[in-house]
């Protein structure tokens, strides 16, 4: 059984509605081969997904949002809140996780043609 990473979005969070890649690669060191990357998927069709692909293989998988960001300003502008945020000393620790329940069947690929069209009018609104 592989591992699956992944943020732990609070309900109703508004990044759960941005696109989201799967990068998988080896659990450990005894392969040697390049992680792929894959994508963008919905928020849910992500993480059944890489749940199907890591369960009967010894294989990580990160899911992480995508940030659509439109330019060098846009993308600096970014990382400045994030590293404001690092350095912010009344910015509390995250609390410890509790297990979530992830989907149970991945999506057959004519739902995962219908998110892309989804992310295509979201991006292109």
């Amino acid at each position: 059984m592989g591992t699956l990473v992944t943020l732990h979005l609070p309900p109703g969070s508004p990044i759960a509605e941005q696109p989201w890649v799967i990068t998988f690669g080896a659990l450990d060191d005894s392969e040697d081969w390049e992680p792929i990357v894959c994508g963008p998927y919905e928020h849910q069709h992500a993480l059944a997904l890489a749940r199907a692909v890591v369960i009967d293989d010894d294989l990580m998988a990160v899911v992480e949002p995508m940030l659509p960001l439109d330019g060098v300003d846009a993308i600096r502008k970014e990382i400045d809140l994030v590293r404001a945020a690092a350095e912010d000393p009344d910015v509390e620790d995250f609390e410890p996780l509790e297990a979530q329940e992830y989907p149970g069947e991945p999506p057959e690929p004519a739902e995962v043609l219908a998110g892309w069209r989804r992310i295509a009018g979201k991006l292109t609104a």
